[in-house]
């Protein structure tokens, strides 16, 4: 006859509930994988597979109750770590959103906004094609497939353990955050400066002719040279898009080291270079 006691119990549910929970914390917080679009038995199903497969592998549990106070605390801290690391690569997607309405609303599109299911809220016309077009780099570089490696890092960087987190993760998680500000400002620059041009000449040739018509020929041309100028713009989006992925994976896999009380405090960066592209696989 089989005996299994309590202590057992709690130990083989705790290996299983404890992975589960960073990487379903990362899963929900991720731009891809935390689409609303995916159904939520899909997610929950895809987390319990990778805790199947990844909890054998990492380092001993604490021996705690998973019911416990204790074991409870512990829940929550992996929570905390899946949810920063995808939070991490959600910022460049909103980098990306941002660039989108900055020229939305140089073109005149500021009207034009839907319903954006991946942000859960409003979203430009011009904002909603640049995510799709990050999120198919995203698949096309297996971008979705190093931020899950990066996760199954995390448990050897920063083992399921009763450990406070240290304070340097949110702070760096936070600075990491100006990149929606910088990064969204760069890939808007070729629009923005473009229209910039173009209302300059429509003001002087308004000038030069009062009798033209500014609100009737200044809207569609400014229409015409913002798509033109970003079907020019495209081709060459390759390398910043990828460069912004490959730091935002990098941040998510340097957050768990960060978060790390037992190892000392690495200084917070603005700009990381990564060490692995997403294109290795």
């Amino acid at each position: 006859m089989l005996l299994v006691s309590s202590a057992e119990l709690n130990a083989w549910i705790a290996a299983l509930l404890w992975p589960m929970a960073r990487i379903l914390a990362l899963l929900a917080a991720s731009p891809l994988f935390g689409n609303a679009r995916i159904p939520m038995r899909v997610k929950v199903a895809l987390g319990l597979l990778m805790a199947v497969v990844v909890a054998p592998g990492v380092p001993a549990m604490p021996a705690l109750d998973p019911a416990g106070w204790a074991g409870l605390s512990v829940l929550g801290r992996e929570i905390v770590i899946g949810a920063g690391m995808g939070f991490a690569m959600r910022l460049v997607f909103a980098a990306v959103e941002m660039a989108g309405e900055i020229s939305s609303l140089t073109m005149g599109l500021g009207f034009a906004s839907f319903f954006d299911p991946m942000s859960q809220g409003r979203s430009s016309a011009v904002s909603q094609f640049l995510v799709w077009v990050v999120t198919l780099a995203m698949l096309a570089v297996n971008a979705h497939l190093v931020l899950l490696e990066a996760l199954a890092e995390s448990f050897f960087t920063l083992p399921v353990a009763a450990i406070s987190l240290r304070n340097n993760g949110f702070w760096d998680l936070a600075l990491w955050g100006a990149t929606i500000f910088s990064a969204g400002l760069q890939l808007s620059l070729p629009i923005v400066a473009a229209l910039l041009i173009t209302n300059v000449a429509l003001g002087i040739l308004t000038r030069a002719a009062p009798q033209l018509n500014l609100f009737g020929i200044g809207f569609p041309i400014t229409l015409g040279v913002g798509f033109l100028t970003l079907t020019m713009t495209l081709p060459h989006m390759n390398a910043p898009v990828q460069a912004l992925l490959n730091q935002g994976i990098e941040k998510a896999r340097q957050l768990p080291r960060a978060w790390d009380s037992r190892q000392p405090a690495p200084p917070p960066q603005m700009k990381l270079n990564s060490d692995r592209p997403v294109s290795a696989l």
